[in-house]
């Protein structure tokens, strides 16, 4: 039965992709791949060689409907990001839904996402959070911040190493800097960095040394908003 999967990858140490993921990768009629030539060198790695097609943000509105037609006419594509699971923060979302829409089956198997490791070891309560990925570029980025900083629950965030400073620096404007913080960089990699305290503190650092790789953010939640009950709800005393 035809269907699609989405299969996680590496988010940099190859040795968490799982025997799961290389089997399904075996086994696909297909892969939908972000970068070809990106996924085409873990494929290398894993000895695995199909055909792959370019499925990215700058032309997902374009292709859903062909891939879809092609999954339905009996194809099992997987689909894969660079690195991570896909349709977090990466392409894939329309497709799911393109594919939910016709009834054609959707599998996503578990696996690396960059978030989840940085909020674990971030030090940050994490039995609520709230995941934003990334933040607007121009139009809406002031409203965005504010909006996060108002938010009672720890936020995570992801950003480029090239903007790092600049929304550290934002993020103290609108929290305060003595917020807590904890930046990771180059998470499952040879020289994984996580920096925790203030955002002051993790500013200075980071503002002397040159930032390199993928980048996460996990943020204090406001822990002076007070937070109340959907309306209707009534709670007795015990």
């Amino acid at each position: 039965m035809s269907k699609l999967y989405l299969v996680p990858t590496p988010i940099g140490n190859l040795e968490d992709i799982t025997l799961r993921a290389i089997r399904v990768l075996k086994e696909v009629d297909g892969i939908l791949a972000e970068d070809t030539r990106t996924s085409g060198n873990l494929l290398r790695h894993l000895g695995i060689s199909k055909p792959m097609t370019a499925f990215h943000i700058r032309n997902e509105h374009q292709v859903v409907e062909r891939v879809a037609d092609r999954i339905a006419a009996g194809e099992t594509l997987a689909l894969v990001t660079d690195a991570g699971t896909p349709a977090i923060s990466d392409p894939g979302f329309l497709l799911v839904r393109e594919c939910v829409k016709r009834g054609i089956e959707v599998e996503c198997l578990p696996g690396p996402t960059a978030f989840v490791p940085a909020l674990v070891n971030s030090g940050l309560p994490a039995e609520k959070f709230i995941f934003e990925g990334f933040l607007p570029h121009k139009k809406g980025r002031q409203t965005k911040l504010q909006a996060v900083a108002n938010y009672p629950y720890t936020t995570i965030l992801y950003e480029s190493p090239f903007r790092l400073l600049k929304t550290l620096q934002q993020l103290a404007e609108v929290c305060g800097p003595e917020r807590l913080v904890c930046v990771s960089r180059e998470l499952t990699k040879i020289h994984e960095e996580n920096v925790r305290g203030t955002l002051a503190e993790v500013m200075e650092h980071f503002s002397i040394k040159d930032i390199k790789g993928e980048i996460v953010i996990v943020l204090e939640g406001n822990t002076t908003m007070t937070i109340s009950p959907p309306d209707g709800d009534d709670f007795d005393e015990a």
